[in-house]
């Protein structure tokens, strides 16, 4: 664990410059190109490049140390954006787009291999109270850097801004330099039924892509129900956040920034008082969260985000989206340290696909719930869109009470088959005597 407390103060340093970031470049593109069309498509760049990061990173995890991978990655970042900063107005535009497809590829490199990666460095026994502890890391950079967005763009501007999100970038790589881990690549790792890995089955004859395919769709429909759901999660959860600005406009038009604040800063701290309870439970029992953890968590992060918007009295609302907070931060470790169980050498290919799944649910969101804003009112829009993860959510639950009588009565009958053998045997050795 001590490994894993410095990777968090790491990646909390990038994560916050992340933020301020995404508040500073997504003005930058719109000071630099001038179009709300050209700010567009700078999104759709980074969130496009996010989803191709996830086969990238799976593939890269299976010939490089993963140490490496976040090392470069974070290297990268830096000097993208040290390159923009530098380079002369004209060119800025044309390294915008550039830098969106870099950042976006990066990022999601960096945490596929850093997720992949805990079960080498924590220990299976301990991924949980890791996972937690990387996610309030995460959770703080979040709030610190929404919160301080603004205030560094009003006083260092965006060339300030953009210069501390490239140092943060800086001291995330040389703290991992620091560290003495080797993680090693998944390719030479054994499989769930201990057979050789992807490329040493393809060189017994199995081509490559045969056996991903046949890799993917021999998933446990237990782990491909889970990210089918973690993606329709993020599809829901694009709904608030394109919803919130206009609600805070609906309730303080003079000042929309102090609910969307206050908002982001009650879920946080829901999320991180939940991380901090999982990880004292996982010390104290060593047991580790499962898929009714999961469920349960998105069913209630989902139905309390819709109620976040139902214009309730402002004390219930605090209350309620610090249970949404809680509810997610639940949802988040119980689905890493499940996906963490699987063999490394599918690991990385999990977390990529897992990473794909949500940037495209959180894309396609994104734009409807840009077209529905136009017609419904955020709370119907919200209710819309997370309803849809909420009722998957309930249906998994349904499919896990099916697994649970199944496994009961596959136990029963066990049971019973040995309880026959035994007399059958007794009987028999009456017989002899």
């Amino acid at each position: 664990m001590r490994y894993i407390r410095f990777l968090a103060l790491g990646a909390a340093c990038s994560a916050y410059g992340s933020y301020v970031n995404m508040v500073a470049l997504s003005l930058f593109s719109y000071a630099v190109t001038g179009t709300a069309l050209g700010t567009g498509l700078f999104m759709a760049l980074r969130l496009s490049a996010s989803v191709l990061g996830g086969s990238v990173a799976a593939l890269l995890a299976r010939r490089l140390d993963r140490k490496v991978l976040m090392m470069t990655a974070d290297l990268t970042q830096a000097t993208g954006l040290f390159t923009l900063l530098l380079a002369p107005d004209g060119a800025r535009g044309y390294l915008l787009y550039g830098l969106a497809v870099v950042t976006g590829l990066c990022a999601t490199v960096s945490s596929v291999s850093l997720r992949s990666a805990v079960p080498d460095i924590a220990g299976q026994e301990l991924r949980v109270p890791a996972n937690a502890l990387l996610a309030t890391s995460r959770s703080m950079a979040m709030v610190a850097g929404f919160a301080s967005a603004g205030p560094v763009v009003a006083w260092l501007g965006f060339t300030g801004a953009i210069a501390i999100d490239a140092c943060t970038f800086l001291v995330s790589a040389a703290n991992l330099a620091l560290l003495p881990l080797r993680i090693r690549p998944t390719a030479g790792a054994t499989g769930a039924d201990g057979g050789p890995d992807g490329d040493k089955a393809a060189g017994q004859g199995g081509a490559p892509e045969r056996r991903t395919t046949r890799w993917l769709f021999s998933l446990t429909p237990l782990l491909l129900f889970m990210v089918s759901i973690r993606g329709l999660d993020a599809f829901g959860s694009s709904s608030h956040n394109v919803g919130l600005p206009v609600y805070s406009s609906e309730l303080d038009e003079a000042h929309p920034a102090s609910f969307i604040s206050f908002f982001w800063a009650t879920w946080a701290l829901g999320n991180i008082a939940t991380q901090r309870v999982v990880a004292y439970r996982a010390k104290r029992s060593g047991r580790a969260l499962g898929e009714w953890a999961f469920a349960l968590g998105t069913v209630v992060m989902s139905a309390t985000f819709v109620l976040g918007f139902a214009g309730l009295p402002m004390p219930l609302t605090v209350a309620i989206v610090f249970l949404a907070g809680m509810a997610d931060g639940l949802s988040e470790i119980a689905y890493t340290s499940r996906l963490q169980t699987v063999p490394d050498d599918q690991r990385t290919r999990v977390f990529g696909i897992s990473a794909t799944v949500e940037s495209v649910g959180f894309g396609s969101g994104m734009v409807i719930s840009a077209a529905l804003m136009e017609r419904m009112s955020p709370f119907g829009v919200v209710g819309v869109m997370h309803g849809v993860a909420l009722a998957v959510g309930v249906v998994f639950m349904f499919f896990l009470v099916r697994i649970g009588r199944a496994a009961r009565e596959r136990s029963a009958a066990q049971d019973g088959a040995t309880g026959v053998e035994d007399r059958t045997l007794a009987e028999e050795g009456k017989g002899a005597r």
